[in-house]
């Protein structure tokens, strides 16, 4: 199985591979829109500003390749943290338009309590709101590793999977069908984002 993890200047990349590997599955690191096109599923990391994100898939050309891929060829693709974001179709962070494959908007962060610290950073629970395969096993209320200063908004509350407590509920996976998003790192989530990982690797 060829499973690409698109290279766009921005993430841990090299984390989310090992965590491949050690699931059994192997991945390449790639910016070439043939390979992604070619690509059975696709990973989408990032840790970043959305603006720059979307800037350099852009001056990449990937944007159109992952648009066929999600949309026109229904293959699994999964948005991890900055990836996810960018899934949605809008974000405060640099006013810029997403790749609007889910229903969705990013909204920053923004608590009148100030013991509420920003970023996001450190271990959450998730709550199950709607069954999607790549919950597979996993149990309600599992820990998840989040860093984050935005957060995400779906405008259907069908494409919210699970949502998480931080001063508001919000969304930290969405889907629809075979598009997938995470707010939180798998890669760095031990035994239950191994799990996730390895769910999305056999849907």
């Amino acid at each position: 199985m060829k499973i690409g993890i698109v290279d766009y200047g921005m993430g841990n990349l090299r984390s989310v591979a090992y965590k491949l590997s050690k699931v059994g599955f192997a991945a390449v690191l790639t910016s070439n829109r043939e390979e992604i096109e070619s690509s059975e599923k696709v990973i989408i990391p990032g840790v970043g500003h959305f603006g720059k994100g979307m800037k350099n898939l852009k001056s990449l050309g990937l944007i159109e390749p992952l648009r066929k891929f999600a949309l026109e060829h229904k293959k699994p693709i999964l948005g991890i943290c900055l990836g996810m974001q960018m899934l949605t179709d809008f974000s405060e962070e640099g006013q810029t338009d997403g790749l609007g494959f889910i229903k969705a908007k990013t909204k920053k962060f923004n608590f009148p309590d100030k013991m509420l610290k920003v970023p996001h950073m450190g271990w959450n629970s998730i709550t199950f709101k709607n069954n999607h395969p790549i919950l597979n096993g996993i149990s309600e209320n599992e820990m998840f590793y989040f860093v984050h200063s935005y957060y995400v908004e779906c405008d259907f509350n069908s494409n919210e999977i699970a949502q998480t407590n931080y001063g508001l509920e919000f969304s930290s996976i969405i889907a629809d069908e075979n598009i997938i998003g995470v707010q939180f790192h798998p890669e760095k989530s031990h035994e239950w984002g191994e799990l996730l990982i390895r769910n999305f690797c056999e849907m």
